[in-house]
Parts: structure tokens; sequence; C-alpha cells
């Protein structure tokens, strides 16, 4: 985890308070590095997949969607898709979040 700034004063009675609740089983483990995370600017880093054309191929077919359809829902062109697919473009930043996410959970998460 990576600490983003210095947490204010009252970011830090939050999280001593949310200690002291978690201490007495007031709240579970979940919430409790919730509030933790929220308040002292701790941000997990999410591990993003390399993803070969193949892969990219091989969810759009699976989610039965042609390539126009599929760039759709990744705010993407239909040019911008192929070249993933033949390999000759890599995605990058928010187009590779959103396919690993597709990747691990199904086009369904983002179709709605």
């Amino acid at each position: 985890m990576k600490q983003n700034k210095k947490p204010s004063r009252l970011s830090k009675a939050i999280v001593e308070m949310a200690k002291d609740m978690r201490s007495g089983d007031m709240v579970d483990e979940e919430t409790y590095k919730k509030i933790t995370s929220r308040h002292l600017g701790l941000k997990e880093k999410v591990d993003v997949e390399t993803l070969t054309g193949d892969d990219i191929r091989a969810m759009r077919e699976q989610a039965h969607m042609s390539q126009s359809v599929f760039a759709h829902y990744l705010n993407l062109t239909a040019d911008y898709v192929s070249k993933l697919e033949r390999g000759l473009k890599h995605p990058k930043g928010p187009a590779l979040v959103l396919l690993n996410v597709i990747h691990r959970k199904g086009i369904e998460t983002i179709t709605g």
C-alpha cells in the first residue's frame, strides 16, 4: 500500500476511534480496513495483467460481441480493438484496467 499524504488530526482521531470499535467488536475487520484506508490515505495498487491479442479476442467472442459493440462498451474505436486483437497495439491505462476487470469478472460487470 502507498501513503499519499499526511493524515489530518481529524483523520487520526477517526482511525483511533475505529481501532477502539474494532477491538470492542463493534465493527468487523473489513469495515475497519475501509475506514483506516480512507482516512490514512492508503490506496492499494491494482494489479493489472498484461493481456494478449488472443486474450482480448477470446473475451470479446465469449461475450458474443462484434468488435464495434465491444469497443462501444470500452469507449474505444473498433479500429483500436482490431489492432489490440492483432497485437499491433497493447492496451494501456484505463483500457487495460477495464479489460482486466472483464477478464476476471466477465463482460456483465460493465454492461449492467
